[in-house]
């Protein structure tokens, strides 16, 4: 199994980012081989500061070792570092349908809102399908509102193969664990675009004075409560044992107690849980050239073999041997 995953380089991860996806992507860095890369042609489409994503790019590759990829079991690169995936991608679109992307969800949706919808935003499932086809990947594993790009990768691949010959690997997507969704402090689905986060790394006291900010509803302290439904409970599950998990559920339905008090042990686990990957996340921010020395280590491996694909894209569709 070969598997691959991009990560955009547009601001800091939070609890939404790690729960939803990059603990499930780090879990499968014991695959037969896993590729995983800074999307930073992607975030172009957003982040038109050149310091900003650098800095982002650089960060993002911080955060990912602090989070547990091991570069000895994993792949890690930016992308624009592998010229090989642009060239592969004008290939796909030279054969790319327009009302294949009109049909796409980001740019439909995007078009629907009113807003500027560019040709980056436009082309981005067929950049991502080059991302894909490059490694040879098999797997890939997305949320639900990513299957359609891995469908429409197939599709162009399935497309190139059946006018000139089997060049590429069909991948599949490895839909990601829904139960993973994570509740923003509003309630509503954790994301930036909502100003609803936690953010992995932020500093521990800062955090818990977020969290004592959350508001709940008013229900007396001595009435019965539903855990399920609840913002705090669901978000305190992510980061508590089962047996504390068990413990609060049943304060919960017994009642009796405060939100205060619910506040004050998800602060307190939160701060337990990430404790590790903060301490390392400081330990790769004072060691910025480890980091890229392994940016680039990555970037020349991704390198050889999109070249392979790539040769054998070029070498079927005549761009070779003239």
């Amino acid at each position: 199994m070969r598997v691959l995953s991009g990560i955009q380089p547009t601001g800091r991860p939070h609890w939404g980012n790690y729960f939803g996806a990059i603990i499930q992507y780090i879990a499968l860095q014991d695959a037969e081989q896993a590729y995983y890369f800074i999307a930073n042609l992607h975030a172009l489409t957003t982040v038109r500061d050149k310091s900003l994503l650098r800095q982002y790019s650089l960060d993002a590759a911080r955060d990912l070792l602090a989070l547990g990829l091991d570069p000895h079991r994993a792949v890690l690169f930016v992308q624009s570092d592998v010229p090989e995936v642009s060239e592969l991608c004008w290939i796909l679109l030279t054969g790319t349908p327009m009302g294949l992307l009109e049909r796409c969800h980001a740019f439909k949706d995007k078009k629907a809102k009113g807003l500027i919808a560019d040709a980056g935003l436009f082309t981005y499932p067929v950049l991502q399908a080059a991302d894909i086809l490059a490694y040879d990947s098999d797997t890939v594993p997305v949320g639900e509102d990513q299957v359609q790009h891995i469908e429409v990768c197939r599709d162009l691949a399935g497309s190139f193969n059946h006018q000139f010959g089997e060049v590429f690997v069909l991948p599949k997507a490895k839909v990601l664990d829904n139960s993973a969704r994570v509740p923003g402090t509003d309630g509503e689905k954790m994301s930036k675009s909502y100003n609803n986060t936690l953010a992995v790394f932020e500093d521990a006291k800062a955090q818990r004075k977020q969290i004592m900010r959350i508001a709940t509803d008013s229900r007396p302290m001595e009435d019965p409560k539903d855990p399920a439904s609840d913002i705090l409970f669901m978000l305190y599950s992510l980061v508590a044992s089962e047996r504390e998990c068990e413990e609060l559920a049943a304060m919960y339905r017994h009642g009796g107690f405060g939100y205060g008090d619910v506040k004050k042990k998800l602060a307190e686990s939160a701060e337990a849980f990430f404790a590790d990957a903060r301490s390392r996340r400081n330990d790769w921010e004072s060691r910025p050239d480890d980091v890229r020395d392994i940016l680039r280590a990555g970037a020349a491996q991704a390198r050889t073999k999109a070249a392979q694909v790539l040769a054998r894209a070029q070498e079927a569709c005549g761009l070779k041997g003239i």
